[in-house]
C-alpha cells in the first residue's frame, strides 16, 4: 500500500511536469499548422508533416509525444490520432499560445520580476506580435458573438470607426467587411502589431479603407484623422486604463480626442473570484501574468463605477465570463 501511494504521488508530480511541457507543445504545434491539419484530417503522420514543412522529424514527433503523455492524442510511432480531450484543447489553443509564446519571457523571469526593487518602468518583456496572434483567436472564442450583437444595437448610421489597441487589425477589418461603406483607423502601441495589421489589411483588400497608427491609447492627442470617428471599439486592453483615476482621465480624453464619437464598445477581462481549484483554462495565467506586470484588473463593478465620471453613459452590460470574467460594455 505504501508503495502504491508513493507511486501515485510520483505520477501526480509527473503529470504536473508533463502538462507544462504539453502546454508549450500546443502553442508550437498550432503555430506550425500541425494542430489545424490534425483537427481537419483526424490523423497525422508527424514525420511526414515535418518533412513537408522542413522541420526536424524527431523534435516534431516529440511535441506529439507531449500531447500523448497528457492524453490528448494516441501516438503509434509517428502517427497520431485525436482522443476525447483533443477538440476542447483545439478550441482553446490560443490561450496556450498567449502563455507559451506571447508571455514566455515574463514567466521565465518571475524571480526577477517579483523583486520590488525591479518593479519600476518597463520591468518585464513580452512578445507583442505573438500576443496579437493569440488574441485574434481568443477574440473569436470569447468576444466575437457578443460583439456582433452589440454592433447590431448601434442605433445610428456610422461611416468612420476606430479600434483602440487594434493588435493585428482583425476587429477593424471585421467591421469594415460587415459595413462596406465604412473606413477605419487602428491604433496600437506595438510596432510589430501595426506591421502585421498593415500587411494583412493589404492582403485582404482593405488597404484603401483601413489606416493603422502607432500610438499609446492612454496618451492620445487630437489628430485630424480622429475628428469624424463616430464609433470607438477597444478590446482586451481596457484594464490598462486603470487604476481608477487614470481610467476616468482616459475615458474623458477619448471624448476630447474623438469629438464626434457617439458610441464606445469596451470588451475586456475582469478580475474573477473563483475558488483556486475551480479555475478554468486561461484564468490563472492571465491573472498571475497581470499581477507580475503590475497591472490592476478591475471587477465589473469597478468598471461600472467610472463611466459617468468619465463622461459616458452605460447603455448595456454584456457578461460573457467564459474564462477571465469577459464583459462588453456599450457606452454612449
Amino acid at each position: 500500500m505504501t508503495v502504491d501511494i508513493a507511486q501515485s504521488k510520483a505520477r501526480g508530480i509527473a503529470s504536473i511536469y508533463n502538462s507544462a511541457v504539453a502546454a508549450w507543445a500546443i502553442a508550437a504545434l498550432w503555430e506550425i499548422g500541425a494542430l489545424d491539419e490534425l483537427h481537419r484530417n483526424r490523423t497525422l503522420d508527424a514525420a511526414d508533416f515535418a518533412r513537408r514543412g522542413g522541420l526536424d522529424v524527431q523534435s516534431t514527433t516529440g511535441l506529439f509525444r507531449a500531447l500523448s503523455a497528457v492524453g490528448l492524442v494516441l501516438r503509434q510511432d509517428t502517427v497520431v490520432t485525436p482522443l476525447d480531450g483533443f477538440d476542447e484543447m483545439y478550441r482553446d489553443k490560443s490561450f496556450f499560445h498567449w502563455l507559451g509564446r506571447g508571455s514566455a519571457e515574463l514567466f521565465q523571469q518571475i524571480p526577477a520580476v517579483l523583486r520590488t526593487e525591479n518593479r519600476t518602468g518597463d520591468h518585464y518583456r513580452r512578445d507583442p506580435a505573438a500576443i496579437a496572434y493569440a488574441c485574434r483567436e481568443i477574440d473569436q472564442v470569447t468576444y466575437a458573438p457578443t460583439f456582433r450583437a452589440a454592433l447590431d444595437r448601434v442605433d445610428f448610421p456610422f461611416t468612420r470607426v476606430a479600434d483602440l489597441g487594434c493588435g493585428s487589425g482583425a476587429r477593424l477589418m471585421q467591421i469594415l467587411d460587415r459595413y462596406p461603406g465604412t473606413t477605419g483607423i487602428g491604433v496600437d502601441i506595438a510596432r510589430p502589431s501595426i506591421d502585421v495589421a498593415v500587411k494583412e489589411a493589404a492582403e485582404a483588400g482593405f488597404a484603401e479603407r483601413a489606416e493603422f497608427l502607432q500610438g499609446d491609447v492612454l496618451r492620445l492627442e487630437r489628430r485630424p484623422e480622429y475628428d469624424d470617428v463616430e464609433l470607438l471599439t477597444c478590446f482586451m486592453m481596457g484594464h490598462d486604463f486603470w487604476p481608477r483615476e487614470n481610467c476616468v482621465a482616459t475615458l474623458r480624453r477619448l471624448r476630447e480626442v474623438f469629438p464626434a464619437a457617439r458610441r464606445l464598445l469596451i470588451g475586456d477581462a475582469t478580475r474573477t473570484s473563483l475558488p483556486d481549484t475551480e479555475l478554468p483554462v486561461f484564468t490563472l495565467g492571465f491573472e498571475l501574468g497581470h499581477d507580475l506586470m503590475g497591472t490592476f484588473l478591475p471587477t465589473i463593478e469597478d468598471w461600472q463605477s467610472v463611466f459617468e465620471e468619465g463622461g459616458w453613459e452605460l447603455v448595456r452590460t454584456n457578461r460573457i465570463e467564459m474564462t477571465v470574467g469577459e464583459v462588453i460594455f456599450e457606452l454612449a
